[in-house]
C-alpha cells in the first residue's frame, strides 16, 4: 500500500557490516477460530525477494526497533539448527524408534550447549584485543564459530588407532550386539 511508512533501522553490527533493515507495522484484528476478535500488530519486513510478514501480541506501545530486532533474531535459532546438523551430526540420525531419535536428539543438544559453554568461557578469558580492531579497521571482529571448537576439538582429541586385530574385534563385538538385538526384538514381537 503506498501510505505504508516504512523505517529503515540499524539493527547490530554483522560480519559483513551493519544490519540494516526496513520495517513497517499496522495494527490489525485477528479472530479465532472461537470468534474471539484479538488486536495484533502486524510487522512487515522489506526484503530482496518481496515482504515478510509476522504477528506479534506485543502491546501497542512497543517501538518498532525493538519488534524488528526480535524479528531478527530468528537467525540465530536458523544458524544453531544449521550448525546441529552439519557440525554436530543431528542431520546422521539413523535408527528404528522414537526412543532413539530422542535419545540421538538429547546427545546432539548436549553437544550443543558444551561447545557454547566453550565459546562463552573463551570470549570472556581471552576478550579481543582492541589493537585488532585498529589494525584491521572494523568495529567488530568475529566471534569463535561451532566449526572452530569442533575443529580445536579434532586436534585435542584424537581418534585412536586401531590395529587390525582391534578393528576386526570391534566389528566382530557390533555383529554380535546387532544379532542379540533382533533376537530380543524378534521375542518381543514374534509377528515380525
Amino acid at each position: 500500500m503506498p501510505q505504508t511508512l516504512w523505517e529503515t533501522l540499524t539493527l547490530r553490527p554483522t560480519e559483513r557490516g551493519q544490519l540494516h533493515v526496513t520495517f513497517a507495522r499496522y495494527r490489525v484484528w485477528t479472530v479465532s477460530s472461537t470468534g474471539a476478535v484479538r488486536q495484533e500488530t502486524l510487522l512487515l519486513k522489506r526484503e530482496s525477494q518481496g515482504i515478510r510478514y509476522a504477528l506479534t501480541n506485543a502491546p501497542p506501545a512497543t517501538d518498532l526497533s525493538t519488534l524488528a530486532y526480535r524479528k531478527c533474531q530468528r537467525y540465530f535459532v536458523e544458524r544453531s539448527l544449521q550448525d546441529a546438523k552439519s557440525e554436530l551430526g543431528m542431520a546422521d540420525f539413523q535408527a528404528l524408534n522414537y526412543r532413539a531419535w530422542e535419545h540421538h536428539l538429547a546427545l546432539v543438544l548436549l553437544a550443543s550447549w558444551f561447545i557454547a559453554e566453550t565459546r562463552l568461557d573463551w570470549s570472556e578469558q581471552s576478550p579481543p584485543d582492541p589493537q585488532l580492531t585498529q589494525d584491521y579497521a572494523t568495529d567488530v571482529l568475529p566471534s569463535l564459530s561451532l566449526a572452530n571448537v569442533c575443529e580445536l576439538l579434532r586436534a585435542a582429541l584424537p581418534l585412536r588407532q586401531l590395529s587390525i586385530q582391534q578393528a576386526a574385534d570391534l566389528v566382530v563385538q557390533h555383529l554380535d550386539n546387532r544379532t542379540r538385538s533382533r533376537r530380543s526384538r524378534l521375542k518381543r514381537h514374534p509377528d515380525l
